[in-house]
């Protein structure tokens, strides 16, 4: 994929769910405790679900066809997408499931140690892996909150490994709360009660992200900040007179496309409208990070088209 640093954080966190679902598994045939279950299945969902970020990351490298003129870009919009769906089907349901069934038919746990041992591990290896999600994601996400960083990324990868490694370290706790109040109170209802709280848990955790990777399907617009950049670029440019109508699209998380009418200086002729374009196109080129497809058509201003001094540079007013 075409960010070296979510490559590295969705490896990092492969690696690191892969061992945790083994020791976790061994804990549940120790133990017999539904909380070991769940977090043993959540750990091989994350482990997949990793798997499915890094096929989403090649497959979008592949050129660009008859078909698919754009590229293939959002094929890791799609890959994040089935990995919300992953999570929540097999990660969320299983785990609502397991609950459920462990608070009617409650069963004591065995080999308690083991699971303690397993937990503390599991807890140490995620926050590593988190971690390593932390310090990638603060190259990019420069002075946004961390809210607005996760609904306004345009890369998948980095925000999908974040939230799974944050449901990932709060399922730890819960197993440990339930498997803790079971030992103290005897009670082994409360294992069912941690078990159905990761369950909820980890399908709050999917719905958010099915919502956003649907949005990025469906095509996002460049970001505030790109789209105010490109603005600055386009009206700069010689013998631009001012812009009529801008619309933007990801076509992937590093590949925007800007479509505009823009009003040139009027007297121009063909050959020189022509080396205005170019000039604008590079200047915006300059001016934004990503690989930008760029379609500029010379038009007029009118007056009457427009409902506000502001609806042209807003993308709202489009004049033929």
């Amino acid at each position: 994929m075409a960010a070296g640093g979510g490559t590295k954080a969705v490896v990092t966190a492969m690696i690191a769910n892969g061992g945790i679902a083994v020791a976790k598994f061994v804990a549940f045939l120790f133990t017999g405790s539904s909380s070991m279950l769940a977090e043993s299945i959540h750990s091989v969902a994350d482990t997949s679900n990793q798997g499915l970020l890094l096929l989403g990351g090649k497959r979008a490298q592949k050129v660009a066809d008859d078909q698919h003129q754009f590229g293939y870009g959002r094929e890791r919009y799609f890959w994040a997408f089935v990995v919300a769906l992953v999570l929540f089907s097999v990660g969320g349901g299983f785990s609502v499931y397991e609950g459920i069934k462990k608070i009617r038919d409650p069963h004591e746990i065995e080999s308690v140690a083991w699971a303690f041992g397993v937990l503390g591990f599991a807890l140490v290896a995620e926050a590593f892996a988190f971690r390593t999600a932390l310090v990638e994601a603060r190259k990019v996400k420069g002075g946004r909150t961390w809210w607005k960083y996760l609904r306004t990324a345009r890369s998948p990868e980095i925000p999908v490994i974040l939230m799974e490694d944050t449901g990932a370290l709060l399922g730890l706790v819960l197993a440990l709360i339930g498997i803790g109040l079971t030992t103290t109170t005897g009670n082994p209802v409360w294992d069912g009660i941690g078990t159905l709280g990761i369950g909820i848990l980890l399908v709050a955790i999917a719905a958010f992200l099915t919502l956003e990777m649907k949005s990025l399907l469906i095509g996002e617009a460049a970001t505030d900040d790109d789209t105010s950049n490109i603005v600055a670029a386009v009206s700069g440019a010689p013998e631009v007179t001012r812009i009529i109508d801008l619309r933007t699209q990801h076509i992937g998380p590093e590949e925007v496309l800007v479509a505009g009418k823009v009003e040139f200086t009027r007297g121009l002729s063909q050959s020189e409208v022509a080396d205005a374009i170019d000039g604008a196109e590079a200047a915006v080129r300059a001016a934004v990070s990503h690989t930008v497809q760029m379609y500029l058509e010379p038009d007029l201003y009118d007056a009457d088209h427009v409902d506000s001094p502001d609806a042209a540079h807003d993308g709202a007013a489009p004049h033929h």
